[in-house]
């Protein structure tokens, strides 16, 4: 796979080829709250911790809901509960075919949050790993900037997404999407506001999403979702 010049600027940004291709998992705390949450009636995520797998789909989030004791468990294409000891109290196969329809139109519940906030993580947080997959139909259309074809099975927002990176450093600035299990309206402008650096590594610390405009370009309000990444580190245990 012939990786183009923007992507190969991204990855150096984030550590490098090697660093992605020999670390197998990602921690982090992260603080989550916005208007999305409050319309599917669920509780800001509050220093919340995220274990998951670079190279493949799978994430877990601890506390996913009220109980401090229940993660959100997300595993290819299902989803589910799980308590402190990892006893599995619910799950849901194939979760993404049950959005957005129903009285998810209104509430989210335990097993809808660890589908969306795992998959949504998973995709952002191991971003450099995704630009070296030949699964997905990359074109860099130009400097700065990568649009992604996904698989039709991928878990992620929808098919086609946009990429804006920072031209001297290749850190990521925007990232276009449409979350599709809200609605097909429901056009996203993911906004980079702060990197930090663990280990001498960068990571995107805050991120703020609003809708976008027809233009690509991020509206000020209202903030759908804003996300504080507190720590980032690479383990392979």
């Amino acid at each position: 796979m012939k990786i183009s010049k923007t992507a190969l600027k991204a990855i150096n940004g984030y550590g490098g080829i090697d660093l992605w291709k020999n670390s197998k998992y990602i921690e982090a705390d992260v603080s989550v709250k916005g208007l999305a949450f409050t319309l599917k009636q669920r509780p800001f995520f509050r220093h919340a911790k995220i274990k998951m797998e670079i190279e493949r789909p799978y994430s877990k989030i601890t506390p996913i809901g009220k109980n401090k004791n229940i993660s959100g468990v997300f595993d290819g294409k299902d989803v589910r509960l799980e308590n402190s000891d990892g006893i599995v109290i619910s799950e849901r196969k194939n979760a993404r075919k049950f959005f957005p329809y129903g009285r998810r139109l209104f509430y989210w519940d335990d097993l809808d949050m660890a589908y969306f906030a795992n998959y949504a993580f998973w995709n952002y947080f191991t971003l450099p790993n995704l630009l070296q997959s030949s699964e997905i139909q990359w074109e860099e259309k130009s400097e700065g900037f990568l649009q992604a074809v996904f698989p039709d099975d991928f878990p992620t927002h929808n098919k086609v997404q946009e990429f804006y990176f920072d031209l001297k450093s290749g850190l990521l600035k925007q990232h276009n999407y449409t979350v599709e299990i809200i609605s097909t309206l429901a056009k996203a402008a993911n906004v980079v506001v702060h990197h930090n650096k663990s280990s001498e590594i960068f990571y995107p610390s805050r991120r703020i999403v609003t809708p976008r405009s027809s233009n690509g370009k991020a509206l000020k309000k209202p903030i759908l979702i804003d996300i504080t990444v507190h720590n980032f580190r690479f383990t392979n245990d």
